[in-house]
């Protein structure tokens, strides 16, 4: 999935919000809940390559962390109830969407 592809997968969601809070930084969006502006997602360009970070169970994070390189603890988020994905990684797309609906549920 490419990070177009992602954050328009986002933009669908019932309520939900992207911008682009960090000035200067043209790169990042947080993709958020639109009545309490919690983040669900948070797309970021690193070391040339899109990641994305979202929300998930701790036991269920460190099962994907196991099954998947392309997923990682949170990159500059709690790293026991965030993980980090890189896109186009080993992540199938419908598990990036699965882990994104479970994101957007446990930050609503």
């Amino acid at each position: 999935m490419t990070a177009e592809q992602f954050l328009d997968m986002c933009r669908k969601l019932p309520g939900a919000v992207l911008d682009k809070p960090f000035p200067g930084d043209f790169d990042s969006v947080v993709c958020r809940h639109a009545d309490s502006r919690k983040w669900f997602a948070l797309l970021m360009l690193r070391d040339g390559k899109y990641i994305v970070n979202l929300k998930c169970e701790p036991q269920e994070a460190e099962l994907l962390r196991k099954l998947f390189k392309g997923v990682t603890p949170g990159y500059h988020m709690n790293k026991r109830h965030w993980n980090t994905v890189l896109l186009g990684s080993d992540l199938p797309d419908e598990e990036l969407r699965r882990m994104t609906l479970n994101s957007f549920r446990l930050t609503g």
